[in-house]
C-alpha cells in the first residue's frame, strides 16, 4: 500500500529520497526521459508505487513540452453533430485510441465562422499537442490556421479546401473509398433491373459528397440532370431533395419517366427520402428501390424497410486518424503507420429496401 497519509501528497523529492537517487534522475524517470540505468529506473518506479506519487501535469509539460491532449475539431454546428450517428462513431474510435495511449481528447465545435478565431487562439496557446479535424468544407480556414501555427494535424476526409504550400502533398488524412462505394451502389441497382436511378447528393462543398456524386456519374455518365438533387446529409434535407426529384424540379432536365431507384449520399438522407416516397403512395422497394451510404447504426437497420447501404468503417477511421497523429507526435518511433493518406474500403450491405 502507498505509504502516505490522506492530504499529504508525496513530492518528487520524496520519491528521489526513497529511491536513493537525485531529484533530476527521478524527474527523468517520471517524465519518460532517457539516460537512466535500468536498475535505478526500477528503484524510482518502485518508490513511486510505494509512495503513491502522482506527477504534476504542469511540471511534466514543462519538462516534456507535451500537454498529453489532442484537439478534435468538427466543422459542424452542435445540432448536426448530435443528430448524426456518423460523428459519434468517429469520436468513439478516436477516443478509444487516445485513451489507450493516455492522451486526453478536447472537443472543439464550429457553430459559425466566428468560432475559428477562438479555435485559432486555443491552438496557438499551446493547450494541445496536435489536432484531428473532420467534416471540413471547401472554404474552411482551419488548414491555413494549423499550417501557420505549425500544429500537427490529421484530417478526416480527402482534402478539398483551397490548396496552400505543397498543394496537399504533405497533408495526412484518412478517408473511405467514397467514389468506389458509390459505383458499387449504382451498379447494384442496375443489376437489380432498375432503369431510372436518381441520386440525392450531400453538400457538394464537402469532398465525401462530391466523390459519391462522381461515383454515380462514373456508372451513369449520361444521367438526366433532373435525377440529381443536392441535400445536406440530414433526414430533412433528404426529404426536400426527394420532393424535388418527384416534382421534376431537381437539376435542369425535363425528365423522361418515373424514378425507380434512389441512391442517397448517406443513410439519414435515405430515411428522409423514404418518408416522402411513402407519403406519395410509392412502395419501397416495389416502386422505388433505395440505397444509402454509411451503414449508420440504428438508422439503416431501424428504417422500415431496413436500408441497403454502403458500409464504411467510421469507428475504425477514427482510430486510424488518432493513431497517425500519435505517430507524428512520437516522431515515428512507436511503429505506427507513416503519415500520409489512408483510404479505407467500403462494402455493400443488402437489406430489404432493394
Amino acid at each position: 500500500m502507498p505509504e502516505h497519509r490522506p492530504g499529504n501528497r508525496p513530492t518528487l523529492e520524496a520519491v528521489a529520497a526513497r529511491a536513493g537517487v537525485s531529484r533530476a534522475t527521478a524527474s527523468r524517470v517520471v517524465n519518460g526521459g532517457d539516460g537512466v540505468r535500468a536498475r535505478l529506473a526500477d528503484k524510482v518506479r518502485e518508490a513511486i508505487r510505494d509512495l503513491g506519487y502522482v506527477p504534476n501535469p504542469a511540471a511534466r509539460t514543462l519538462v516534456t513540452r507535451r500537454t498529453g491532449a489532442v484537439a478534435v475539431i468538427i466543422a459542424e454546428p452542435e445540432i448536426r453533430i448530435f443528430a448524426d450517428p456518423f460523428f459519434s462513431r468517429q469520436l468513439r474510435g478516436i477516443s478509444k485510441e487516445l485513451t489507450a495511449h493516455d492522451t486526453q481528447l478536447v472537443l472543439l465545435l464550429v457553430e459559425d465562422r466566428g468560432d475559428y478565431d477562438r479555435i485559432d487562439r486555443y491552438l496557438a496557446g499551446g493547450h494541445v499537442d496536435g489536432a484531428l479535424a473532420f467534416s471540413l468544407h471547401t472554404d474552411d480556414p482551419l488548414p491555413a490556421i494549423a499550417r501557420r501555427i505549425g500544429m500537427p494535424t490529421v484530417y478526416g476526409g480527402r482534402p478539398g479546401w483551397t490548396a496552400g504550400p505543397g498543394d496537399h502533398g504533405d497533408v495526412t488524412y484518412v478517408d473511405a473509398d467514397n467514389r468506389g462505394g458509390a459505383r458499387d451502389a449504382v451498379r447494384y441497382l442496375l443489376a437489380r433491373g432498375r432503369k431510372r436511378i436518381a441520386h440525392i447528393a450531400g453538400p457538394l462543398d464537402q469532398t465525401s459528397a462530391a466523390d459519391r456524386l462522381s461515383g454515380y456519374r462514373d456508372v451513369l455518365p449520361r444521367a438526366d440532370p433532373a435525377l440529381i438533387a443536392e441535400g445536406d446529409f440530414t433526414a430533412a434535407g433528404g426529404a426536400r431533395a426527394m420532393t424535388r426529384l418527384l416534382d421534376g424540379t431537381a437539376g435542369s432536365g425535363a425528365g423522361t419517366g418515373p424514378i425507380d431507384a434512389v441512391f442517397a449520399g448517406n443513410d439519414l438522407m435515405a430515411t428522409g427520402a423514404l418518408r416522402v416516397l411513402r407519403e406519395r403512395g410509392l412502395s419501397v422497394p416495389g416502386d422505388v428501390a433505395l440505397v444509402g451510404f454509411d451503414d449508420a447504426e440504428l438508422v439503416a437497420e431501424g428504417a422500415d424497410p431496413p436500408l441497403t447501404t454502403v458500409r464504411q468503417d467510421v469507428e475504425g477511421m477514427g482510430r486510424l486518424m488518432a493513431g497517425l497523429l500519435l505517430g507524428i507526435l512520437n516522431g515515428g518511433a512507436d511503429g505506427r503507420p507513416a503519415p500520409g493518406p489512408v483510404i479505407t474500403a467500403t462494402s455493400l450491405v443488402e437489406r430489404s429496401s432493394t
